[in-house]
């Protein structure tokens, strides 16, 4: 659980560095962070199916195999919510782009990460 943690901080962290720069502002970057993060939850509670559902397997006792059928399931359901919610991420993220992006068009939008845009400005 700290690794899980530890990319969650790090996601959090990553998303402050855009705040306040004219790209939705820190109530769509949060938005964002806690759609991550519920992927994050999603993904460590699948690291634990998919060593639960190995370790069954591996003891080859019938009732552990038919166990591992409600595991896939729940997987398998699992996939679909990340799926489903990294949709939702792009969908949101796209429109926030689209509502940045100067009236005359020109397809650059006003969201910068930090200072360096490759002309040294």
């Amino acid at each position: 659980m700290e690794d899980g943690n530890r990319r969650r901080r790090t996601a959090t962290h990553n998303m402050d560095e855009f705040s306040g720069d004219g790209c939705g502002g820190p109530q769509a970057w949060n938005a964002f962070a806690e759609s991550f993060s519920e992927v994050q939850t999603v993904l460590d509670r699948n690291q634990k199916l998919i060593q639960q559902a190995n370790e069954n397997h591996q003891s080859r006792l019938p009732d552990n195999m038919k166990k591992n059928v409600a595991i896939i399931q729940e997987l398998n359901g699992n996939i679909t919510k990340v799926a489903s919610i990294y949709s939702d991420l792009s969908a949101n993220f796209s429109g926030s782009v689209r509502q940045q992006q100067p009236a005359g068009g020109g397809g650059k939008g006003s969201c910068k990460r930090g200072s360096s845009n490759g002309r040294g400005n």
